[in-house]
């Protein structure tokens, strides 16, 4: 039985995974430098999720304007817990959330057909006061995944998701530390 509230994410024993979508002026340039630069904004909140079949959904597969280039940004495991430490959760206080540097929400998690599921996908809003630390400090590399999910999005029209699957990098639990656990999960 899957919990409701579990990060799944590609990662291993120092680095996660986390997934971003962009124009192709933001990718590009990104991918050059190995780090966000001019035109991405350092001066709004960064949206960052691990789970891709999550931010599939909310490009429509890299489809959607401004959002057709699907960059896997593998940062630190250190720096992701950090983030996590500062988090508020959006359903929380709003005066908290407001003056918090780090936001998590939870979503339910989709199948590649953009369907929810029963249990739910952790997005984190890495807020303007620590998105240079977040490119500077925990990216480790930037991977440009526009490729695959142009040979998935095909499969999963034609109801193919399975064999999309395959083409895109796996994801499993990530254990967070308990204290982390019990600030994140507790009201989801």
């Amino acid at each position: 039985m899957v919990a409701p509230y579990e990060i799944r994410a590609d990662h291993d024993a120092r680095t996660i995974v986390v997934y971003q979508a962009y124009s192709t002026a933001i990718a590009d340039a990104a991918l050059r430098a190995g780090r966000f630069v001019a035109p991405f904004s350092f001066q709004r909140m960064t949206w960052i999720k691990p789970s891709l079949m999550w931010l599939m959904h909310r490009s429509n597969w890299a489809a959607k304007p401004g959002q057709e280039r699907v960059l896997a940004v593998r940062i630190s495991r250190e720096g992701w817990e950090h983030a996590l430490s500062q988090a508020v959760l959006t359903t929380g206080d709003p005066a908290a959330v407001s003056h918090a540097p780090v936001h998590v929400q939870w979503d339910p998690e989709r199948s590649p057909r953009g369907a929810a599921l029963n249990h739910y996908s952790i997005q984190v809003g890495i807020g303007r006061d620590l998105i240079r630390t977040f490119n500077g400090d925990w990216i480790v590399s930037l991977t440009d995944l526009t490729p695959q999910v142009r040979k998935a999005a095909p499969l999963v029209r034609a109801g193919q998701g399975a064999k999309a699957r395959r083409l895109l990098p796996p994801e499993r639990i990530y254990p967070l530390p308990a204290q982390l656990e019990r600030k994140l999960y507790r009201a989801g």
